[in-house]
């Protein structure tokens, strides 16, 4: 098997000026100090952060300068992604370049992070690229995860490595973890999970061997993660399980039922009853508790205090 290996960058990501250059500077950093790295991954909406505002055509000027940094390293390149204008709408999107410098796979994350990436769009379209004599690698981003079926489409399609770049700066952040590692071993598979800094997250970058272990795990400050992949490890746990136990692929392909949530069309009152994405507002649910508390008070025995004196000895109760 061809040796391969993948950098993460987690990096400081400013909202009020691109990063653009900043990337292309941590680039030459890197292939300096690791001039073995075959791939190079950023995180979620590294180029230009994380307002709406910044978007832009793809292809376009970003595109074409991280294509000229791909071919000039010869390395295989995920920049991170970026908000896409097109057609009235916005994306998040994500290009994976090749060593030549040319675009080989553009994704539009599905699942936009709602109903906080206001004004957003999901693509559609799942992606998967091989690697001549490495393999099969697929790309999602952030949110994608906590919708599981998202990887597992992508492991059935064959994918081996799942190339994550992600932008989370909440307290949810370590959830997110224990979700890599479950979708690592759940999928068999390398799982990458890379955040930024900043106002690109807050750092804690993963990545995940096959069975869901932790390969290497970032702190919160700037740091390269250059980590050597063995795709034998994910064919070996495809084919004997996980630590040679579990075989959630095959149980999968096998399974005696189909699942019946996913048939279109079909309706969900549980789902239906749990209401509209929306994001909470206090003055809603302090609202509703206003109005609790009202009918609550309207049951009790009404008491009325007409005064109170004081007693002149504070240690007097009489």
């Amino acid at each position: 098997m061809k040796p391969f290996s993948i950098a993460g960058v987690q990096m400081r990501i400013s909202a009020s000026v691109p990063n653009v250059e900043a990337m292309k500077l941590k680039l030459d950093i890197l292939m300096n100090l690791y001039p073995w790295v075959d791939m190079v991954l950023f995180s979620e909406l590294c180029a230009y952060g994380p307002l709406t505002a910044n978007a832009m055509p793809v292809p376009g000027e970003f595109e074409q300068e991280m294509c000229a940094m791909a071919a000039k390293h010869g390395i295989w390149l995920l920049p991170g992604s970026i908000f896409e204008q097109k057609d009235g709408k916005i994306y998040n999107t994500a290009t994976v370049i090749d060593p030549e410098g040319s675009v080989v796979a553009r994704y539009r994350k599905m699942f936009p992070f709602y109903p906080y990436e206001v004004g957003v769009t999901g693509g559609d379209e799942f992606c998967v690229f091989d690697i001549p004599d490495v393999g099969r690698f697929g790309v999602s981003i952030c949110y994608d995860m906590w919708i599981p079926e998202t990887t597992r489409t992508l492991a059935v399609m064959g994918a081996e490595v799942i190339l994550h770049p992600t932008l989370t700066g909440t307290i949810d952040r370590e959830i997110e973890l224990s979700i890599a590692r479950a979708s690592a071993a759940t999928n068999q598979c390398y799982f990458f999970d890379i955040n930024g800094l900043d106002a690109g997250g807050s750092g804690k970058s993963i990545v995940c061997g096959p069975e869901g272990r932790i390969v290497y795990q970032a702190d919160v400050n700037e740091e390269f993660i250059p980590i050597e992949i063995n795709l034998e490890k994910v064919r070996r746990s495809r084919e004997l399980g996980v630590l040679r136990l579990g075989q959630p692929m095959k149980s999968f392909r096998d399974r005696p039922v189909e699942f019946t949530v996913y048939t279109p069309g079909t309706k969900h009152p549980y789902l239906e009853g749990l209401g509209p994405l929306i994001k909470p507002q206090r003055v809603h649910e302090l609202g509703e508790l206003q109005i609790k508390d009202e009918a609550r008070a309207s049951e009790l025995p009404k008491r009325v205090v007409t005064s109170f004196r004081p007693p002149s000895d504070p240690y007097s109760i009489g």
